[in-house]
């Protein structure tokens, strides 16, 4: 199911002039197992957190610098979700709303999000950090795709999500 739902990805990409560099490794579970795979890139290189509003039954995806942490609490409040509301979404949801499972949460997923059910939070320096490339999982964990920042935010408005620019430091 992996590779043609990565296919459907790569021709998507295609239809949109969109130009990647793709980097293949063993299946990755996490950034440190990750992190020795992609060390030679240049560019930043993602992790993602798929999340759950527990009052408002929102879906949130989080992308941000594989470096930077992520306070939940701190999230909440700076979206207006109430400060102890947002956890982690179960992969039944991932599954449903983005076609990937633990391990592949992506914002290139959001392209199977046809609802705009998922709201993506992007930290701001993917897009504004003067990196040459973003690097997320193209729907399996088993490679990471490399695309400009610039792609990236014409990627997103053409799949309909307007990302929330947060900043991670």
């Amino acid at each position: 199911m992996c590779d043609s739902l990565r296919s459907e990805l790569e021709a998507y990409l295609e239809t949109l002039n969109i130009r990647t560099r793709c980097v293949e490794h063993p299946p990755v579970f996490t950034v440190e197992e990750m992190t020795p795979h992609l060390q030679d890139v240049s560019g930043a290189v993602t992790k993602n957190l798929f999340l759950k509003d527990k009052k408002k039954k929102g879906l949130w995806l989080v992308s941000v610098r594989h470096d930077r942490q992520v306070n939940l609490s701190d999230l909440a409040k700076k979206l207006g979700v109430g400060s102890s509301n947002l956890r982690f979404a179960d992969e039944a949801a991932m599954l449903d709303k983005l076609k990937v499972g633990r391990g592949c949460a992506t914002a290139l997923a959001l392209m199977f999000d046809k609802e705009l059910s998922v709201r993506l939070v992007l930290d701001q320096d993917l897009v504004v950090g003067g990196h040459e490339r973003v690097y997320f999982h193209p729907m399996t964990n088993a490679a990471s795709v490399g695309l400009r920042p610039d792609d990236l935010l014409r990627f997103l408005k053409e799949t309909g999500h307007e990302p929330v620019l947060e900043s991670f430091e």
